[in-house]
This record gives structure tokens, C-alpha cells and sequence, in this order.
């Protein structure tokens, strides 16, 4: 009766044919599954938002994405058409996610706990998705159809716009003015998003409550018809 062989190591141990040698023999592995269409393009889409958060658009190939999702090159061009395609698809998908994510932040009715739901929500981002962030803060050389970050700001701006319009008239200001004051606030908080992703400091909550701090006193104290001190106002 033959010797049974030894597991070690991911090898299986064969003392042979009573030659009295061993030999090692990778045992069989089982048949690799085969992805569904569906499965596939969610796989490259993956690989894609990865590559393009490192390296960009311009550094990124599909050679490297069909590489990386052990497929061939025709694959991608099936799922997608090329680079551009996948690229449009991947920043698509992350400002809708972050779109979708600041607007669902927005449920108080006070401006103070407004402007906290959105410096959250854009921090809470940029912490739990940061390759998604990478993709979106990079100059987008391909128009995707949702738009690139600057797209997702501006949409938020114009919902912070119509809240300012009504606090600015309970307050006997000029509302024609909300929309300038809704873009300096979504670009302030933008901005700073963007440093501390680098930065990672202070804490993402200390981070809102400083922004928070700076925008509400400023509303708070806000001049009617305000003048430059340095060059006169036409």
C-alpha cells in the first residue's frame, strides 16, 4: 500500500513509488470561477477608480487595467469603449456619490447646523472615500456626464443659495446676493476639504467646527452695503 503524502506550505509531500524519493506536487486547485458580464464591469470599474486616483488620467492605461483584472485588453474596450469611457463612468459614479451624500446631510432648518451637515458630509467624504476624492479633486481631461467636482460644488452652492436668500430677508439683506455669499462659503469649505487630505489634522471635527466658525461669525456680522476700505466701490 502506497504512503500517504504530507501537506506543507501549500505542497503536497509524494514519497513516490517506494523509490524511496520524495517529491513535491502542487495538488490540484479548483476551476476558477467565471465572472458575469455584470460582475466583470464592476471589477473594472474598481480597478479603474484605483488607478486613476495615483496616477491620473493621462498616466493610467487600459494595458494596466485589463493587467491588473487578469483579462485581455479587448474586454475593457467591450465594458467601456476605452480609457475615456471608464474614466467617464468613474467620475460619474463619485459625484453622484458625493452629491447624493452632502444633499441627504442637509436636513436641519437652522443655517449654523447647515453649514455643519455640509463640512461634514464633504470631510466624512473625503475620509471614507479617498481614492474617489483623488479622481474628482484631478483636473478632469474627459467631460463626464454628472460633471467634475466643481460640478458637485456648484450644486450644493445653489442649494445653500435659496437658504441664504431667505435668511438674508429676514434680516433686511439684499437676497441678490445669496448666490456670491453660497459659492464663497461651498468654495471655503471645498478648498480646505482638499488640504486636509493631505494633511489628515487636526481632527475631521475640529476641521468643521473652525469652518463653521470663520463662515457663521461672518454671517453673523454681515453690512448691509459693505465698502472697500483700500480702492471705492463703483
Amino acid at each position: 500500500m502506497a504512503s500517504q503524502g504530507t501537506w506543507q506550505d501549500g505542497w503536497v509531500t509524494d514519497p513516490g513509488e517506494g523509490d524511496g524519493k520524495q517529491r513535491r506536487v502542487r495538488p490540484a486547485t479548483a476551476p476558477r470561477v467565471r465572472m458575469s458580464a455584470a460582475q466583470r464591469r464592476e471589477q473594472l470599474i474598481a480597478i479603474g477608480r484605483q488607478l486613476f486616483a495615483e496616477r491620473g488620467y493621462d498616466a493610467t492605461s487600459v494595458e494596466e487595467v485589463a493587467s491588473r483584472a487578469k483579462v485581455s485588453k479587448p474586454v475593457v474596450y467591450e465594458h467601456f469603449g476605452g480609457k475615456e469611457g471608464l474614466y467617464a463612468v468613474v467620475v460619474d459614479r463619485e459625484v453622484r456619490a458625493l452629491l447624493d451624500r452632502i444633499t441627504t446631510a442637509l436636513t436641519a432648518g437652522h443655517p449654523r447646523e447647515l453649514l455643519e451637515q455640509a463640512a461634514l458630509a464633504l470631510l466624512d467624504y473625503i475620509e471614507d472615500e479617498p481614492h474617489g476624492f483623488r479622481v474628482l479633486a484631478r483636473e478632469s481631461p474627459v467631460l463626464s456626464p454628472a460633471g467634475t467636482f466643481s460640478s458637485v460644488m456648484n450644486d450644493v452652492a445653489h442649494q445653500v443659495e435659496h437658504i441664504l436668500g431667505a435668511e438674508f430677508k429676514s434680516r433686511g439683506l439684499d437676497p441678490k446676493f445669496a448666490e456670491l455669499y453660497s459659492q464663497a462659503l461651498v468654495g471655503m469649505v471645498a478648498l480646505v476639504g482638499q488640504w486636509w487630505r493631505e494633511a489628515r489634522k487636526p481632527k475631521k471635527e475640529m476641521v468643521a467646527a473652525h469652518l463653521v466658525n470663520l463662515a457663521w461669525n461672518g454671517l453673523s456680522n454681515l453690512e448691509a452695503k459693505p465698502t472697500l476700505i483700500t480702492r471705492k466701490t463703483r
